[in-house]
């Protein structure tokens, strides 16, 4: 079972699990389709993208984690085009933690790798893109190591209550330069976009228990 939003690569993922003599039951776009033909199909392994309509945010992760609160036994393989940790430890917190996979999507061009992660997954083993283990290290030390000191500085008036003009003003520089490194500090913070919630709390909420 195959959900990927990009048509070109979805089509080129059928051909190539074809040639390798799998079975490609339903291949669809959008997160819902994937549960609904899950459910009518009950395929052996599901592929899917995390990134799908309607909001391009989570959805197909999601739809994952779902269904494996349904069928713990579904072996998913995840691919994603950037490496997103709380995606990827919320993937592998799933289930018992076997038959589930996180690659990057630069893996499926490296064909042989891309279809023993897939056999690997399939038999109830776990696998993780090696560039997916070095940010889920990461993740065990300071999160705010990463910033440098103007960030730093930058996310403590943050927490302050400060607004973009007030750190301008404080730091004497642009309001764009602030922007630019709010930008960075959400980023190294893997804080990314989402329907619901404010990124900058958030940050705030990282510094306060860092």
């Amino acid at each position: 079972m195959l959900a990927e939003d990009s048509v070109l690569l979805r089509e080129g993922i059928v051909g190539l699990l074809g040639r390798y003599g799998h079975e490609v039951v339903s291949a669809v776009g959008d997160a819902r389709a994937l549960i609904a033909a899950v459910e009518e199909h009950a395929p052996d392994i599901v592929v899917t993208d995390v990134r799908m309509p309607p909001g391009f945010q989570d959805e197909g992760l999601h739809a994952a984690v779902r269904l494996r609160e349904k069928r713990p036994v579904l072996p998913v393989l995840v691919l994603s085009q950037y490496v997103q940790r709380t995606y990827a430890a919320e993937l592998l917190d799933s289930g018992d933690g076997s038959g589930v996979g996180y690659l990057l999507k630069d893996r499926v061009g490296q064909v042989e790798e891309f279809i023993e992660a897939l056999h690997q997954v399939a038999d109830g083993g776990t696998v993780v893109d090696p560039e997916v283990v070095r940010q889920l290290l990461r993740r065990r030390r300071d999160p705010l190591e990463q910033l440098t000191p103007r960030e730093r500085e930058v996310l403590a008036l943050i927490a302050e209550g400060r607004s973009n003009s007030a750190i301008a003003a404080e730091l004497v520089v642009s309001e764009a330069a602030i922007g630019k490194h709010i930008g960075n500090i959400l980023t190294k913070l893997d804080l990314p976009p989402t329907a619901g919630t404010h990124r900058r709390v958030l940050a705030v909420l990282t510094y306060l228990r860092a």
